[in-house]
């Protein structure tokens, strides 16, 4: 293959759809909970299990039964407040997509 001088091959590393989506709907949801004004109980446990999520899907290569652990924590640490609902379903449904057999 021929290339002009100074020009360099770019390669594009694709990421697995699946992780982005739960990048993005972990980020979410952490914007959210730093953003709401009540203090609850349990908000250093969603916390820092988002943070464990979030260093999860940074790595890469997320072990699944870690993820639903993750989950089970943060959704009964803060799956009584109303107004984060909607976002935490997206984590659990971005979570869901890895299943036993997908990932």
């Amino acid at each position: 293959m021929l290339r002009s001088v100074g020009h360099t091959r770019v390669t594009e590393k694709v990421e697995d759809p699946g992780l982005t989506g739960l990048r993005f709907a972990v980020a979410r949801l952490r914007r959210e909970l730093a953003s709401y004004p009540s203090e609850f109980r349990d908000r250093g446990i969603a916390e820092e299990e988002l943070s464990a999520l979030a260093a999860m899907v940074a790595g890469g290569d997320p072990e699944i039964r870690r993820m639903r652990r993750s989950l089970l924590l943060i959704v009964g640490s803060i799956g009584s407040v109303s107004a984060l609902a909607p976002t935490l379903m997206d984590v659990r449904r971005a979570v869901d997509l890895f299943g036993e057999s997908g990932h």
